[in-house]
């Protein structure tokens, strides 16, 4: 039966060289203890060198390594260890503690319960023993999270693992990813960039930098990481399709824009759609592509499909100004007035500059003209009608709804035609005299011109139109006909 670890390491303190790397030890011992980390490592990796299979030296220099935060070279130290003493406790509680630190919480386990079983009552092992099942519960929490989307949870469930494993890079990276798909840009670079420093070969870290570029809409830039990233790890899936959506993506809206800028209309909204399928994450591009095709349909005068397609837009940036000048021309042509208020507000709140200013008095001209009565419906006549297209509209009218006309009608029908002949009465005297019509186009009161529509009088409107200086009668000339006749 061969000599015990205790035996051969006491054995080596007792040769010279034993007794010299004790020497060692204990100038690291009290480097250690003044917190000079550094030079303690130096003086066990002498003892170590003098004597090589001395469990304790290997035990403390991975003690030193991991308040340097060097874990996994702190791993191998604590590993060799506990294999020239498998009973050596604390060489087995440093390998745990460096196994979870790394986010092996498996292997993590199976250290602390080797720890008790050589000492049942160690309150540290059965304490770390609860820290390794909290993060193994938290990463099963995390990876059904992601599955359903809720990006928020598993950031939460990988900051609280990493309390436990603050040298986790995965848990680091799923941190980033999630951060990222959040939109949260700035820290999931942070992240990244901080593992990038100790390693620049991590394929997961350049995946993240890629997914931050690409979701900012700097596709090119992104696209140049994911290659990065599989030339580290060729067989890394989540690069590999961000690659090819990026790729796709970016031709997809280029041959969009070309179709558009060549007057296919069409084609540039067929193509929008098929590059608005391509990745529902990226956020910044679709809100782009959406706004593109709400200028299509615009184009193709869509404009309920326009504003739908802005509004889109807005949902998914909300700081996105062209979407929301597009929005807000499609609420003024089609006459939604106070909805292009809202929006030209919001534009100049964001961006005061003079035309956002004159878009937005524009817009609140016509909401107040669009409050008034619209004498040019009621006449039934374009805005741009000519003087004797108002005469010839004010003649039909005024006939239709004269109130000697409808004179054998309900007395709700008659007063319903009072007023409506009271009302393009009111039409042909604002738009047949030139001032109060530019007045009216120009949506200033009338008022101010001293015209008080209420003391209006539509029968002397009609009389001086008709010129017949005597009465007048609607005379029946068969069942629902009638003919004017001057007295």
């Amino acid at each position: 039966m061969g000599p015990s670890p205790l035996s051969s390491m006491l054995e080596d303190a007792a040769a010279p060289s034993g007794r010299e790397a004790e020497s060692f030890k204990e100038q690291g011992n009290a480097y250690y203890a003044k917190k000079d980390y550094n030079e303690a490592y130096n003086y066990y990796t002498k003892a170590i060198d003098t004597c090589p299979n001395n469990a304790s030296y290997y035990g403390n220099r991975a003690a030193t390594l991991m308040m340097l935060g060097r874990f996994r070279e702190a791993l191998g130290d604590a590993q060799q260890s506990v294999r020239l003493d498998d009973s050596f406790v604390r060489g087995h509680l440093r390998e745990g503690k460096c196994h979870l630190s790394l986010g092996n919480a498996m292997a993590a386990s199976r250290c602390f319960q080797r720890v008790l079983e050589l000492d049942h009552k160690n309150t540290q092992a059965q304490q770390e023993l609860k820290n390794a099942s909290t993060v193994l519960e938290y990463e099963k929490i995390a990876e059904v999270d992601f599955e359903k989307r809720d990006f928020r949870k598993v950031v939460f469930c990988m900051d609280r693992a990493l309390e436990f494993a603050p040298a986790c890079h995965r848990f680091k990276i799923l941190k980033a990813e999630c951060l990222a798909l959040l939109g949260r840009y700035p820290e999931a670079q942070s992240v990244a960039s901080d593992i990038l420093r100790m390693d620049s070969t991590n394929a997961d870290a350049l995946y993240v930098r890629g997914l931050c570029l690409y979701y900012e809409d700097c596709i090119e830039k992104a696209v140049q990481f994911f290659v990065q990233a599989l030339r580290m790890a060729p067989d890394h899936e989540k690069a590999c399709l961000a690659c090819r959506n990026a790729k796709a993506l970016k031709a997809k809206k280029e041959d969009g824009n070309k179709a558009f800028k060549e007057g296919n209309y069409k084609l540039a909204y067929e193509l929008y759609t098929e590059a608005l399928g391509i990745d529902p994450n990226n956020i910044k591009t679709n809100a782009k592509l959406y706004c593109n095709r709400g200028t299509v349909n615009s184009k193709l005068r869509k404009l309920e499909e326009a504003i739908d397609d802005c509004t889109n837009a807005v949902k998914l940036d909300e700081t996105y100004i062209k979407a929301y000048l597009r929005r807000a021309q499609c609420y003024m042509d089609t006459e939604q007035y106070e909805d292009a208020v809202r929006d030209y507000e919001k534009v100049y709140q964001t961006e005061k500059t003079k035309e956002h200013k004159q878009l937005l008095k524009n817009a609140q001209m016509e909401l107040k003209k669009s409050k008034r009565k619209d004498y040019y419906k009621i006449l039934g006549v374009d805005k741009n009608a000519s003087e004797d297209e108002i005469k010839k509209a004010y003649r039909k009218r005024a006939l239709m709804h004269h109130p000697d006309r409808h004179s054998g009608a309900s007395a709700e029908v008659q007063k319903e035609e009072e007023k409506k002949f009271k009302e393009v009465g009111e039409a042909f005297t604002i738009l047949s005299d030139p001032k109060k019509k530019a007045r009216y186009d120009s949506g200033q009161d009338l008022e101010e011109d001293g015209l008080n529509m209420g003391d209006f009088d539509a029968n002397n409107i009609f009389k001086a139109f008709f010129g017949g200086p005597g009465g007048f009668s609607f005379e029946a000339s068969g069942p629902g006909n009638f003919f004017f006749q001057f007295g």
